[in-house]
């Protein structure tokens, strides 16, 4: 396998692929699932990227839409082969997030909204020890460990020199005020924020207290959006024990209305970074 490609996102694009096909034939999932004797929702699964698609399940599939171009079978039978390879955070065992992990490395740009929590890819290895520990009290040691080096490698595609994430981040005065860890950790996270925020394809913008009621108060996403075409924007909303994902170009329009919103009431880059490093003075004291 080249070592550039992404399995998470050799399933979206196959899916898609294979959705247009079953479109193309006049099919419903209910008939496809019928022919092939199984359930609907894995027909779903499989053009939503949300699971493997075996070399069989493509065969079968281009068999029942009568697809009898050789080389489009064939390319689609190698992305099925490299959507089951393993991308390099299968190397930590069982990510709980392991979908978003695959987009997030993927995805040329990154737009995120946090009201609580410092956002993952700007943490200090301080910070995230602290937040995660708090978070997951019942964790082992070890599994402590394997989230802290995860969200740590997540963190190069900021500090790429080659192809960094565009990444804007509003967050909520909030995250700044409530101590995680000690003075001493959030003094350390507010100074290494204000300077990931100079860089030039980073941008902070924090929403004051002042503000008020928000858009934002319906709680913490992120739009991930693609440079190449046929790979759809998605919203990720993170739970407790599952994940959402929103594909729908009526559901990423109304995110992306909600944040352009929330990015109008908050201070702008210049001020926010200020803001930051005025808080940062308080935690030294």
């Amino acid at each position: 396998m080249a070592a550039n490609v992404n399995p998470t996102v050799r399933r979206r694009r196959l899916g898609s692929e294979l959705r247009k096909l079953r479109e193309q034939k006049g099919m419903t999932a209910e008939e496809v699932a019928a022919r092939l004797l199984v359930s609907q929702s894995k027909i779903s699964r499989l053009e939503n990227g949300r699971r493997s698609i075996s070399q069989r399940d493509v065969r079968d599939l281009c068999s029942v839409y009568g697809v009898e171009d050789s080389r489009l079978v064939d390319s689609l039978m190698n992305m099925a082969r490299e959507s089951r390879q393993q991308g390099w955070w299968h190397a930590f065992g069982d990510v709980p997030y392991s979908v978003y992990i695959g987009l997030e490395t993927e995805a040329e740009s990154l737009r995120v909204y946090e009201s609580l929590i410092m956002p993952g890819l700007l943490q200090t290895r301080g910070y995230a020890e602290a937040v995660i520990e708090g978070m997951w009290p019942e964790a082992t040691p070890a599994d402590l460990e394997k989230r802290i080096q995860v969200r740590l490698k997540r963190q190069e595609r900021i500090l790429d020199p080659v192809k960094p994430l565009r990444y804007w981040a509003v967050v909520d005065e909030a995250l700044l005020r409530r101590v995680v860890g000690s003075k001493v950790v959030m003094r350390e996270q507010l100074e290494h924020l204000a300077n990931v925020s100079s860089m030039p394809h980073v941008t902070l913008q924090v929403l004051p207290y002042a503000v008020g009621a928000h858009p934002g108060m319906y709680g913490k996403f992120a739009i991930l959006e693609f440079e190449d075409e046929s790979d759809a924007s998605v919203v990720y909303l993170e739970g407790v024990t599952s994940d959402l994902y929103l594909e729908k170009p009526s559901d990423v329009q109304s995110y992306s209305v909600m944040y352009e919103h929330l990015r109008a009431q908050a201070l702008n880059a210049e001020q926010s970074r200020q803001f930051v490093i005025d808080i940062a003075k308080e935690y030294a004291t």
